[in-house]
């Protein structure tokens, strides 16, 4: 494969808007263009569970991006710590703790408080699980509360499990749809996201590709 290991790949560039819609007006907005760098079986393969789960109607309000990060691993060993929706911090950057209610349980509704470290244009996320199966591979949470710029941010994160000649490895998919802040462009907001994710996806690919090796890791 062409693409160099734990690197983040952008699978979209926004569309040039059309005339701008009022806000409640939303366009179907698809990320259906792969980048260079991926076979056609993982084109393939992929295409669908973008068309289901990283589709979204985004208004002149918004923006939306989809990001991917093809990882050395079998997709059982990420998926254990993309699910674990309570301990963030196993693969996310800029995360000093989260805290869950002392009942927690893993469903939909379920909710965190996650406090972000300085420097960053936020101070605390408290965010909701809103997908979570663990037979396609697929959850999903919205930011519903705190003290940050990110406001109605939604994502989707998906797992893909590909194997050729007896090698296993692993392509993930995280798309989201945000608001554009007050006295921020589309540009900065998407350039600022996808900083984020890029840099998750590089971690959790780091975290995942060490456990596949039989190395040690803090997912428990």
């Amino acid at each position: 494969m062409e693409q160099s290991e734990s690197s983040s790949t952008h699978l979209h560039q926004q569309p040039e808007q059309q005339q701008q819609q009022p806000t409640g007006s939303p366009d179907p907005t698809h990320h259906l263009t792969l980048p260079p760098g991926f076979t056609p079986e993982e084109s393939n393969n992929l295409s669908s569970s973008i068309t289901n789960f990283h589709s979204y109607r985004v208004n002149s309000t918004q923006c939306s991006s989809l990001l991917a990060q093809r990882i050395h691993a079998p997709p059982h060993v990420v998926w254990s710590a993309v699910r674990r929706f309570e301990k963030p911090q196993i693969y996310k950057h800029f995360i000093k703790s989260c805290s869950v209610s002392e009942n927690f349980s893993m469903h939909v509704g379920a909710t965190r408080d996650v406090n972000v470290i300085s420097g960053l244009p936020a101070n605390t996320s408290t965010e909701r699980l809103d997908l979570l199966d663990d037979e396609k591979y697929v959850t999903g949470f919205s930011i519903i509360g705190g003290e940050h710029r990110l406001r109605n941010y939604r994502s989707v994160t998906s797992v893909h499990g590909f194997e050729n000649d007896g090698i296993i490895w692993t392509v993930v998919l995280e798309s989201y749809v945000v608001d554009v802040p007050d006295g921020n462009t589309e540009e900065d907001t998407r350039l600022f996201a996808d900083t984020v994710v890029k840099l998750n996806l590089q971690k959790l690919a780091s975290v995942a590709e060490t456990i596949a090796r039989g190395g040690t890791a803090d997912i428990s």
